[in-house]
């Protein structure tokens, strides 16, 4: 049976972007997996009144069932009220790779949707998004494309080399499919090791020139950008203190998000750093506290922890904070 979004008290994403791009924001999509996680999200989001994208890749939506999926989606909207907020939430499919799972996902209340055909040859990427496109329309679902690729291993994306967008491409590919926002590539990568660098080395600069082209090109468009969690070094370091190896996992400066979510950069993805905060304090709690084998116990620091970095963002990075 399918369910429209707005049954479940869902928004999609058009709205969003017309005012984080009018006051200079990114509105933060966070991927989640589980109950922990989705709490987390949630909260953070309400206590900073910050505007939420909720993103779920195909590999999640397999793991957690599809049917359950909508019911945690309508309980967020419900839990957002409870905490005596109304804060837009939109439900969002990650990396979407084919026309049917689009659909699919459509018909099971998604607000909005990606469909990445940046693998593909241009054209038939763009025939790829005009079909997803033309469909999600009728429905008033908001569709992302992408162009571009972005390097790492991340859930079922996976991409040896970066290939940047080009600018010179952008126009025509956002005429012909007539999708709502596009996501590029600057510099971003997608996993825990960004970059191949070593300790003490600089992290390579996004490529903002790219990303101001693009401004000119589409003034006024939204632009995503994938990849951009921080693999923030704290919890790196907890990881690997309590019998980890993430040797030399690097990610994006915050101060580089930070400028580009002043930008027409109004959606910024943030998945891997929820894992590293997860996996942190599970890892920390079962090394202080062998003889713990209550869930609750150790699942509950870590969501108390992710609200904390959620916030974090918000306030810091996104400069969604007050927004909602």
């Amino acid at each position: 049976m399918s369910v429209s979004y707005k049954e479940l008290g869902l928004v999609n994403t058009r709205e969003m972007f017309a005012k984080a791009m009018k006051e200079g924001y990114a509105v933060p999509a966070y991927n989640f997996n589980n109950l922990e996680q989705l709490q987390a999200i949630i909260q953070g989001c309400a206590e900073s009144n910050s505007p939420v994208i909720l993103q779920i890749s195909k590999g999640a939506r397999s793991y957690a069932n599809s049917t359950m999926l909508r019911y945690m989606a309508l309980g967020a909207v419900q839990y957002s009220k409870d905490l005596k907020t109304n804060i837009p939430i939109a439900l969002h499919l990650d990396h979407g790779d084919s026309y049917e799972l689009c659909v699919d996902c459509i018909n099971s209340g998604f607000s909005s949707i990606m469909i990445d055909g940046s693998h593909l040859p241009f054209d038939k990427n763009i025939e790829l998004t005009k079909k997803v496109t033309d469909f999600a329309h009728k429905y008033d679902v908001t569709v992302e494309g992408e162009l571009g690729v972005l390097a790492g291993i991340e859930d079922e994306v996976s991409a040896e080399h970066s290939n940047y967008t080009d600018p010179n491409q952008v126009e025509e590919f956002v005429k012909a499919t007539g999708c709502d926002s596009l996501a590029i590539s600057i510099g971003t990568s997608h996993g825990a090791y960004k970059f191949k660098v070593k300790p003490g080395e600089e992290v390579p600069p996004l490529r903002f020139d790219i990303l101001a082209e693009v401004e000119r090109r589409l003034p006024g468009f939204p632009i995503v950008l994938h990849g951009a969690s921080s693999v923030l070094t704290s919890y790196v370091d907890i990881i690997n203190k309590h019998g980890g190896n993430l040797e030399n996992a690097v990610g994006i400066p915050e101060e580089q998000l930070r400028r580009a979510a002043k930008s027409a950069v109004c959606k910024i993805n943030v998945d891997s750093d929820g894992r590293l905060v997860f996996t942190a304090m599970v890892r920390k709690v079962f090394a202080e506290q062998p003889k713990e084998f209550d869930p609750r116990k150790y699942l509950g620091v870590a969501r108390s922890e992710l609200l904390k970095m959620y916030k974090s963002k918000n306030e810091n990075v996104m400069g969604s904070a007050g927004k909602a």
